[in-house]
């Protein structure tokens, strides 16, 4: 087995105003060893979106699938679209990590994924997509997108081709995919599950920085421009 795909990066929450929301991010990764066993493991993630646009997203650690307890929280990313403030929060050192964007990030996510790449590396005989048709997540339509890409021998580092498949659900309402699948048989299966779907407004807490969290501004300087 080379080294499994990462549990704990999430969904990508879009910034989008109007559409406030809170959830849970369910994530899942089997892995079956060279021995033929098969290892599982979990996290699950809070997320959540204002009616400004404002976002709070969870990184935890990755348990055992057998495991009952609440993972911890690793850390905690905040962005604010009005101001393209970014903080990453570490709740065990108590810093809020700021630096201000210099542009706006993207109101879908992001462009290498299924549903907007159609058409971007279609002419290439090793990928194909399939439009998967729409379907209902959590009282949301969703439309299905899939895309396999085959890996020759050269290429995959084994000594027969691999197939890594990427599904995606993706919500038009909410600018989010409601579920990702990830499949690569030199790694195994990934998948991310947006459950507990509420459309109130959160808490404003929840995108503010902590009266005792130490705030370390780390903005690259804005270089002179030379005559």
């Amino acid at each position: 087995m080379s080294s499994a795909p990462a549990l704990s990066g999430g969904v990508f929450v879009t910034p989008v105003g109007g559409l406030s929301f809170s959830a849970v991010v369910e994530q899942k990764m089997t892995q079956t060893l060279k021995d033929g066993t098969t290892f599982q493991r979990k996290t699950t993630a809070f997320i959540a979106r204002d009616f400004r646009g404002r976002i709070h997203n969870e990184s935890r650690e990755i348990l055992s699938i057998t495991s009952h307890r609440e993972p911890i929280v690793l850390s905690i990313h905040i962005y604010d679209p009005e101001t393209r403030l970014n903080t990453f929060l570490n709740p065990r050192t108590h810093i809020a990590r700021q630096s201000t964007l210099a542009g706006k990030p993207p109101t879908s996510p992001p462009r290498d994924w299924a549903q907007l790449g159609l058409g971007n590396d279609q002419a290439q005989q090793n990928v194909r997509y399939e439009d998967l048709g729409t379907s209902d997540l959590n009282g949301l339509e969703v439309h299905g997108y899939r895309r396999a890409v085959t890996l020759n021998t050269k290429t995959s580092g084994t000594d027969e081709p691999v197939v890594v498949t990427d599904e995606y659900w993706y919500s038009d309402e909410l600018h989010i995919n409601m579920l990702e699948k990830h499949s690569d048989p030199r790694t195994g299966d990934l998948s991310l599950t947006i459950t507990q779907l509420y459309r109130n407004e959160p808490n404003a807490d929840m995108f503010e920085v902590p009266a005792d969290f130490k705030v370390v501004d780390m903005t690259p300087p804005v270089s002179e421009s030379q005559d």
